[in-house]
């Protein structure tokens, strides 16, 4: 007998934590039919702008936006009526290098100068769709980027990636991500500093994360 609930004792303990795994469960899934219609805020913790650039032609480099701000409107019935309005912060720009950093936000050297890149007090920029051409879990969405007080049309490319709600600690809302692509000549938005040896080309890279209002 005292054997027999040993062996029961440590079937429990092994089974226990197999049981607490299998319950928990992603809640996110690439389900479109998981997309619910509504308004929705985005979520500036989980969302990344990645840009790269060549830097003279040895390697890629890379740097981050983040905390981002904004809205979407959405229908899964009807996508390309779909909505973004995205604020971004260039004042947080992050490089691995502190140096680097720096000398983008630094001031002009000279008074009333032009500084190399944002400057220390860039404004914010921003994205506004103005069309979207919608291809099953894909999408084209074109609209004007404003950075560095200039405005130009921008095209990304954007594929569905989770929806589903929250788990209950963490509120329940719907929630919605997308990957999307695209590409930027940083010259046309003022900012040519080290052309060609940094490219002009800026590839966009962005994982966006939105929860319904």
């Amino acid at each position: 007998m005292r054997i027999r609930t040993i062996a029961l004792a440590a079937t429990l303990l092994v089974a226990a934590p197999l049981v607490a795994q299998q319950a928990m469960q992603v809640p996110g899934s690439k389900n479109p039919a998981l997309v619910a219609a509504g308004s929705y805020t985005i979520d500036p913790g989980h969302t990344l702008i990645e840009w790269t650039v060549d830097h003279l032609g040895f390697s890629p480099y890379f740097g981050l936006f983040g905390e981002p701000t904004g809205t979407l409107t959405l229908d899964p019935k009807n996508p390309a009526a779909a909505k973004v309005d995205v604020t971004i912060p260039v004042s947080k720009v992050v490089t691995a290098s502190a140096g680097l950093t720096g000398h983008l936000l630094r001031a002009p050297k000279e008074a009333g100068g032009k500084p190399d890149f944002f400057g220390p007090s860039p404004a914010d920029a921003r994205f506004v769709s103005t069309r979207v051409v919608a291809k099953g879990q894909t999408a084209s969405v074109t609209g004007n980027l404003t950075l560095n007080g200039i405005t130009r049309p921008v095209t990304l490319q954007v594929a569905f990636y989770g929806a589903g709600k929250s788990p209950a600690q963490m509120g329940g809302k719907d929630n919605l991500g997308f990957e999307a692509h695209g590409t930027i000549r940083r010259s046309e938005f003022g900012i040519g500093f080290g052309v060609p040896m940094v490219s002009d080309e800026v590839k966009l890279k962005i994982a966006a994360a939105f929860t319904r209002d």
